[in-house]
């Protein structure tokens, strides 16, 4: 009995990816004409919250019934949820962001297309598919994400639409959980920069990480950046780091690794002498406040830190070098120094003219690390009288053996 008599559609970015020739890992199914008791009276379980979502019997796989929202209070929640057998799949269809997410395809295959969804897939045209698009903050950061992921360009009424909500305190509602889940997502799209440059188009920049909108339109010395705009820098920055597919918590340090240098004082411009604390005291702020995860968090200190050191490797004395070491902990967390390595040459790359050097700088730590790993430091433990000397006697065959790498 299970699906006999139920209209059941795909909907959304199945029906979407499948049409754009992209793989299709998850579906959306909406049941249209049916009530909670037949479906569970079917088999299927009861599972959503806020509106009737229930899992296949044997897929596993979630079903909702149809629905529409009505805007209730401020913010992605404040909507009141109504689901019934008189609601249409084209009612249904009338709540989602944007017109290509509004496609369906019915059991037999046949499409359904109520807002032209197709037309604007083809013509790479994101736009919304009514003014309830307003009604939820979270779908600009949406739009900024399908822009990095597709490249389609948004329809200008759909821009105009998503000024105003900024400009009227919408995106003001948004809740850090969501702000960041957004943000992580947007960071691991194919071209992350266009999720920013979306954002700031919109002036929802400024509200959601003031840090690195304040970047754009700040000068760096051309000998050294020829982009000079730190906004800009930055973007090129985030941009390697996607193409050599780096984790989450290296693209998130690209992005924040020259933070500081939206707030130095104007009288020293274009240099950006101690830009790298400013950067780690902002970071620890931002971090904070958008509940940053622990790996992201801690990743990106430690690059706005170290990464002017870590650039100039080859000139570091022993002793720095093995500072550096310790305050990234590379003895017990090497993978997270590698990760270290990998934004700092990503901010190497991320220059004008400069996105296909070399960054022999990675190498040579790394030659360093395992130099340093060689220090056994149970046996210094050991044959060492004064406990309280375990400490710096460890540090100093750890200097001697940078030494002599560096001496070859």
């Amino acid at each position: 009995m299970k699906d006999n008599g139920l209209k059941i559609y795909s909907v959304g970015g199945a029906v979407r990816d499948e049409l754009l020739g992209l793989p299709v890992n998850d579906h959306d199914w909406v049941v249209v004409g049916s009530t909670p008791e037949d479906m569970v009276t079917r088999g299927y379980k009861p599972v959503g919250k806020d509106f009737p979502v229930f899992l296949h019997p044997d897929r596993h796989e979630e079903y909702a019934l149809a629905r529409t929202e009505r805007k209730t209070a401020p913010g992605y929640r404040g909507f009141a949820i109504h689901a019934a057998p008189d609601v249409t799949l084209e009612q249904d269809l009338l709540r989602r962001d944007f017109t290509i997410n509004a496609i369906a395809r019915d059991q037999d295959g046949n499409l359904v297309d109520p807002y032209n969804g197709i037309a604007d897939l083809r013509a790479g045209i994101l736009r919304h598919v009514s003014s309830a698009f307003s009604e939820d903050p979270v779908r600009i950061l949406r739009a900024a994400r399908f822009v990095a992921r597709f490249g389609f360009n948004i329809a200008p009424e759909t821009l105009s639409l998503m000024r105003a909500m900024v400009a009227n305190g919408e995106v003001d509602a948004l809740v850090p959980e969501r702000v960041w889940q957004e943000l992580a997502r947007g960071l691991m799209e194919k071209v992350p920069s266009r999720f920013f440059f979306t954002l700031r188009d919109c002036g929802a920049l400024e509200k959601i990480l003031p840090e690195v909108d304040a970047l754009f339109g700040v000068p760096q010395p051309p000998k050294y950046h020829p982009e000079i705009d730190c906004g800009i820098h930055t973007m090129l920055v985030l941009d390697d780091a996607a193409q050599h597919d780096y984790p989450l918590e290296v693209r998130f340090s690209a992005l924040t690794h020259d933070l500081g240098k939206g707030n130095t004082p104007a009288e020293i411009l274009p240099r950006h002498i101690g830009h790298e604390i400013r950067s780690v005291d902002l970071l620890r702020t931002l971090c904070v406040r958008l509940r940053v995860t622990n790996e992201c968090r801690d990743l990106s200190l430690l690059v706005a830190r170290y990464h002017g050191n870590v650039h100039r490797a080859p000139e570091l004395r022993p002793d720095t070098i093995v500072a550096i070491l310790q305050s990234c902990d590379a003895w017990r967390r090497p993978e997270r120094f590698a990760h270290l390595l990998q934004a700092c040459a990503s901010d190497a790359r991320g220059r004008t003219g400069h996105e296909q050097d070399a960054y022999p700088q990675a190498d040579y730590l790394l030659r360093m690390l395992r130099a340093t790993q060689t220090v056994n430091a149970g046996e210094i433990a050991q044959q060492c009288e004064d406990k309280n000397a375990i400490a710096d006697k460890v540090r100093e065959a750890r200097i001697m053996a940078v030494e002599r790498v560096i001496k070859g």
